[in-house]
């Protein structure tokens, strides 16, 4: 990752590093984050690289807790990892909601009508997502 992101900026582009959705599993109701793993390895590289990060897995672990597990359910092709199309369409939602939460989002000006009505991302109480 740390080589994507210099290769990127050698040639002028803006590389934005995003960690992996949430797998399918839940414990104490909550879905279990990757921040240890994947996740944790994506936000350091981009930390070092000074490239922006957006926090794919707690953006969407936060949408299926609110969901609840029953209304998860069919958002998974396959036991934990594979989403469907609806499930597909959740993660784009929060790809467009944290490039909003950048401090500046270089393609605003290209979202659709439908990317333009997704609300930005509001860390709050979870990490800082910008570098």
């Amino acid at each position: 990752m740390t080589q994507y992101a210099v290769e990127a900026k050698a040639k002028g582009a803006t590389p934005i590093f995003c960690s992996l959705i949430p797998r399918k599993i839940w414990k104490d109701n909550k879905i279990v984050r990757g921040a240890a793993t994947y996740g944790g390895w994506t936000r350091a590289v981009a930390t070092a690289q000074h490239t922006d990060f957006i926090d794919l897995n707690e953006i969407t672990a936060r949408k299926y807790d609110a969901m609840g597990s029953d209304a998860v359910e069919p958002l998974f092709g396959d036991p934990h990892t594979h989403t469907t199309v609806a499930g597909a369409i959740v993660n784009a939602e929060s790809v467009v909601a944290g490039l909003k939460a950048l401090h500046h989002d270089p393609v605003a000006k290209d979202f659709s009508p439908k990317g333009k009505a997704i609300a930005k991302y509001h860390a709050s109480s979870a990490p800082e997502h910008r570098r």
